[in-house]
């Protein structure tokens, strides 16, 4: 594996992740505490594993700026924008989530929890796009 190949390996920890979020939902929604839990600290360790290869990435290549000067431009930093924003707001809550579930507040957890999934979804997916749009289209 080589450099180059980092922004594919990212998206498809994105698109695992994606699975596996939508996988623990609907666990814990039939009550399946313990494979939601497992889910979901699979969705984390994605998402861990996600951020180490984009940093190895950015800190070997740089900024990869958007090649197309077309319609898509600002589509792109519509996605962009917000994405950037939200995955860098959301790393301290999704620790405070898992927290509060390892020391077994949950209803605490649950009460953060319905604000942080939509927006890790919201970040994972637009991740995928924002790769899609970079790198293939």
């Amino acid at each position: 594996m080589s450099i180059t190949d980092l922004p594919t390996l990212n998206a498809c920890l994105n698109i695992l992740c994606i699975f596996l979020l939508v996988r623990g939902y609907l666990q814990i929604r039939r009550g399946a505490h313990q494979a939601h839990q497992k889910s979901m600290l699979a969705a984390l360790t994605c998402s861990a594993l996600f951020l180490c290869s984009y940093l190895v990435y950015h800190v070997q290549v740089g900024s990869v700026p958007y090649p197309h000067y077309d319609w898509t431009r600002p589509l792109y930093f519509a996605v962009l924008i917000p994405h950037i924003v939200l995955a860098m707001l959301m790393v301290p809550f999704v620790a405070l989530v898992v927290w509060r579930a390892y020391n077994q507040d949950f209803a605490r957890h649950r009460r953060l929890a319905r604000w942080v999934w939509p927006v890790w979804i919201f970040v994972s997916v637009s991740g995928v796009v924002v790769y899609l749009m970079l790198y293939q289209l």
